[in-house]
């Protein structure tokens, strides 16, 4: 079991449950999933960038991605159905609490200029993403191999009802959001 979600256990369940007075620890909010995708819009002109970025994000998450397709034609990009335009990666169990344990801990501290992260990317329904600019801020990327610094999205799917709540759930397991100007 990780180290993270022996804390969710021990720790976080019991503080969420006495800030949001939950009467079942069922109800108490959770990780779900963690998806995690890389858009490839040039890989239309190169196919090799397609294996390059797979590599990466497998040796990010530990787990083989999968190439996503475009749904539709569109002529302006030239950009047929059918045709790969991006990489994804769906984290459960053990190796979502590693992930999210090395992007809190080894990762985001690795941006420059990080200020902490902006809390307006909740949807409403308890979920959070995250927009990452580059793949080299993680430490199983290998420096010298990256021919591009691409970005990538991460989505942190909860059971939370709200964003209060959901919000409550990542800061105990250590998300560096920003602080709230006054």
């Amino acid at each position: 079991m990780s180290r993270l979600r022996e804390f969710y256990r021990k720790e976080a369940v019991p503080a969420l449950t006495r800030q949001f007075h939950y009467k079942n620890v069922m109800a108490v909010p959770r990780l779900v999933k963690i998806n995690v995708n890389m858009g490839l819009g040039e890989a239309i002109a190169n196919a090799k960038i397609l294996d390059t970025a797979t590599e990466e994000l497998a040796a990010i998450t530990g787990q083989r991605p999968v190439v996503t397709k475009a749904k539709k034609s569109i002529a302006a990009f030239k950009l047929r159905q059918g045709m790969p335009i991006g990489v994804t990666v769906t984290l459960r169990g053990d190796r979502m609490y590693e992930f999210f344990d090395r992007l809190v801990n080894a990762a985001l501290p690795r941006v420059r200029d990080f200020r902490g992260i902006p809390t307006r990317s909740f949807d409403g329904r308890g979920n959070f993403t995250l927009g990452l600019r580059d793949q080299l801020i993680f430490p199983e990327v290998d420096y010298g191999k990256v021919d591009k610094a691409r970005g990538m999205n991460i989505t942190i799917v909860t059971t939370a009802e709200t964003d209060d709540e959901a919000h409550a759930l990542l800061n105990l397991l250590g998300m560096p959001f920003a602080r709230k100007e006054q």
